[in-house]
């Protein structure tokens, strides 16, 4: 069995962070969250993975490498566009030589990971199995309808809902899945629809088996769902201080302060991580904060935000918090006369004035 992880997308949810980073390279919990698709395919077995690029593809290429790292192989497969799910597996045909695999969204966090999910497949031998989970929204998503055990209908992010089962972006599919991707046309906003792909495998009497879950799940499309899928990985921390610690500071609860990073009368209060190179001077970082490499900051409160690498913080009245900031971030304090906000703020910004 082979993997499929989906890397092209242009993240328009994420700006402007996504202006220039790819959204599945934005860390949550201090790591990538394509490596977290990566992980829960070599637990479950998969070490053959081919990952859809796109223009962002230069970059996870220099971040994933060869797999080596993981003990699996990554081939690359570029995309000419974001076509859509089926379009990228249309692309992927003659990577899967004649194989099973699964196809797995690389912005995309599922708590428990995979494995589960691909033994049941490989017990039963359907034609296609898609991951299914109960959301209060099911007009954002594809959703399934299930009559007997067995998917009967499939729509994409229907106006009226027949069901609120939603697929999560895990699939897996036998290679019956490629007539299917061939056969159908493009959906109204210009995309080859995996929905319309599965339905056509439904429609020729093939076997569709839903799995239900019942744990976690993220579609890490918005910061408020990068903030959810930070706290909960952050929840499964486990404490270790490897950095220098100078004088009065605390450290409560379950607290990751990496191997280089100086911290010095801070509080932290876990489930928190601080990353290598990190200086941190009279400051209080709160309960699920992730600071990633080499970040700056000073007499500052923080807590349930993310912090990308290289960013500075200094002398802020207030406390950040349900924040997301991109690499190399300055916020400060000025000094200037008159007193007033002074603001360099990138297309898709969102900034609060307390």
């Amino acid at each position: 069995m082979k993997g499929l992880i989906l890397s092209g997308g242009k993240g328009t949810r994420l700006r402007p962070i996504t202006h220039t980073a790819a959204k599945q390279l934005v860390p949550v919990a201090n790591k990538p969250i394509l490596f977290y698709a990566i992980e829960a395919m070599k637990e479950a077995g998969i070490e053959d993975i081919g990952i859809i690029i796109g223009e962002t593809g230069a970059e996870v290429r220099a971040a994933v490498g060869d797999g080596s790292r993981w003990g699996v192989k990554i081939t690359y497969l570029p995309q000419e566009a974001p076509l859509g799910l089926a379009h990228a597996v249309k692309i992927s045909e003659e990577f899967m030589a004649g194989e099973p695999f699964v196809m797995y969204l690389g912005d995309n966090l599922i708590r428990g990971g995979i494995k589960s999910f691909v033994d049941e497949f490989n017990a039963k031998k359907p034609d296609a199995q898609i991951l299914l989970a109960k959301v209060p929204n099911p007009n954002q998503f594809g959703v399934a309808v299930l009559e007997n055990g067995k998917v009967v209908d499939l729509e994409e992010k229907p106006k009226q809902p027949k069901s609120d089962l939603a697929l999560v972006g895990v699939y897996l599919f036998s290679q019956k899945i490629f007539p299917a991707v061939n056969a159908i046309q493009p959906s109204p906003r210009g995309e080859l629809e995996i929905t319309d792909a599965i339905q056509y495998l439904i429609d020729q009497g093939q076997q569709v088996l839903p799995h239900v879950i019942t744990g976690w799940w993220k579609d890490t499309g918005k910061l408020s769902d990068m903030l959810e899928a930070n706290r909960i990985m952050l929840d499964d921390l486990e404490s270790d201080v490897q950095g220098e610690l100078v004088g009065d500071c605390q450290i409560q609860g379950r607290v990751v302060v990496a191997k280089g990073a100086r911290l010095e009368s801070c509080i932290v209060r876990g489930p928190a991580i601080i990353g290598e190179g990190c200086k941190l001077t009279n400051t209080f970082v709160g309960p699920y904060t992730a600071i990633d490499s080499n970040v700056t900051i000073t007499h500052a409160e923080i807590e349930h935000s993310i912090i990308l690498a290289g960013s500075s913080i200094t002398d802020i009245n207030g406390r950040i918090v349900d924040s997301l900031l991109g690499k190399n971030v300055e916020v400060t304090r000025g000094e200037l006369k008159p007193k007033a906000y002074r603001l360099m703020l990138g297309d898709n910004s969102q900034f609060s004035i307390v």
